[in-house]
């Protein structure tokens, strides 16, 4: 059974379920999965880079979890109008040599009348962490239910 599609204009409870499916997505590190989400002229940019459509964004996805590894993510909702939602979010990952992060950032998304991202727009921060301060211990996947969001981690 396929979850039905949440489209424009977003309700505040609309809103937080496409962040969630959102987050649930990218927690899959399928590129090919999470690019479904998006039109097939969908424009980002994601820090300085700029990935414009599937394949660009199936590309920049493979390259990203190819470096990020163990990657987790948690998205919350900020602000949403009609068909615009702002997250904000952090994910924890670490590089080849075994060095942790926890990446901050912001994001605009702005969706096509079917409930495609059109348009994304993430501002990230990357800060070293030690392998002890991680808080996103889960299993890798989908974020447990019952795991804290950012505002109760106090992130």
């Amino acid at each position: 059974m396929t979850a039905q599609p949440l489209i424009p204009p977003f309700t505040r409870r609309s809103a937080v379920q496409k962040v969630r499916r959102a987050e649930d997505a990218w927690n899959t590190r399928d590129p090919e999965k999470v690019a479904l989400a998006y039109t097939p002229d969908s424009r980002w940019r994601n820090r300085a880079e700029w990935v414009t459509g599937g394949k660009e964004i199936v590309a920049f996805l493979t390259r990203k979890w190819a470096r990020e590894l163990d990657y987790r993510l948690v998205k919350e909702l900020w602000a949403h109008d009609g068909d615009r939602i702002a997250v904000r979010f952090a994910y924890e990952w670490h590089d080849g040599s075994g060095q942790w992060f926890r990446s901050y950032g912001n994001e605009n998304w702005e969706f096509d009348g079917g409930g495609l991202m059109r348009a994304r727009h993430a501002s990230i921060n990357d800060l070293p962490i030690t392998e002890s301060d991680r808080r996103f211990r889960w299993p890798l996947g989908r974020r447990p239910d019952d795991h804290p969001g950012l505002t109760d981690l106090g992130l």
